[in-house]
């Protein structure tokens, strides 16, 4: 068993009313401690971390509203990632929560509530929905984070990064994305991808397979030849070859006579010095 799904077991048994449920965090020292994104809701600051069965040195919280992440490279991700290059953050939990004030709000009740502070709609962006990260669904809201950050350049590609929903008046935790298993089919996704797909090359690897019978090897003494299977000399033709004529000699036409002097000849270079002067 590992972390979460300990972490799962102990919280369900624990909102079914069995008061021994726990955690043994000793057994899970090699995946603390954990990271967790949640909202800035007040509500959370008396669930958190004793709906996960953790004790608080083993827990680093992040919070924002909505534990929303706009971008694979948005400054959330960059405190994500910093928690666990510095803080030594060994799996990544996003535990959204039920009746969210921040996916209730709309884009009309946000301008209104801006322009009661003296915010003006014309200092706002211009994408509001984009930049505020306002959204209609906990559940969805959730598993777009998790997106975010498994698929971030800068989140190491073997953290865990599960999806969680809390449940605010019971602390009942509900495991939507189980980062485990996005792991696991990451790693077969690569060995398959790995392994030879071509017929061809599977042939060149494959076992020859017996073709049930059993050929006797072939006996021979110190210093004779070895027989080639399927031959005899009885099977042998002597071929006669004859040599070639010599093809007639043709004069060339700026041939010199015999006492005509022999031209200079250009200097020679060596290949071997020729090349070592090329690699000097």
């Amino acid at each position: 068993m590992r972390l979460f799904e300990a972490i799962l077991d102990a919280n369900h048994r624990a909102a079914a009313g069995d008061k021994s449920a726990g955690v043994r965090v000793a057994e899970f020292a090699d995946s603390l401690p954990v990271v967790a994104l949640t909202c800035i809701d007040p509500r959370l600051n008396p669930l958190m971390p004793e709906v996960l069965g953790l004790p608080e040195e083993n827990f680093i919280w992040l919070r924002n509203a909505g534990n929303i992440i706009t971008g694979s490279m948005s400054s959330t991700i960059r405190s994500l990632a910093l928690a666990c290059v510095v803080k030594g953050g060994k799996e990544i939990a996003v535990i959204g929560h039920s009746d969210c004030r921040a996916g209730q709000t709309t884009v009309l009740q946000l301008t209104e509530r801006f322009a009661a502070l003296g915010v003006g709609r014309a200092k706002l962006p211009d994408n509001l929905v984009e930049f505020f990260g306002v959204f209609a669904s906990e559940r969805q809201n959730v598993l777009k984070a998790v997106e975010f950050i498994r698929h971030s350049p800068i989140i190491g590609p073997k953290v865990p990064v599960h999806g969680l929903l809390v449940d605010i008046q019971t602390g009942r935790l509900e495991w939507l994305v189980n980062g485990y298993q996005a792991l696991d089919a990451a790693a077969a996704h690569f060995a398959e991808a790995i392994h030879v797909q071509d017929p061809t090359m599977q042939a060149a690897f494959a076992s020859p397979e017996p073709d049930g019978s059993e050929k006797k090897p072939v006996e021979t003494k110190v210093g004779e030849p070895e027989p080639v299977t399927g031959w005899s000399v009885k099977d042998a033709k002597v071929i006669e070859m004859h040599a070639p004529e010599a093809p007639p000699k043709v004069r060339l036409v700026d041939e010199k006579p015999a006492h005509a002097p022999a031209p200079k000849r250009p200097p020679v270079i060596s290949p071997f010095r020729n090349r070592t002067r090329r690699n000097s």
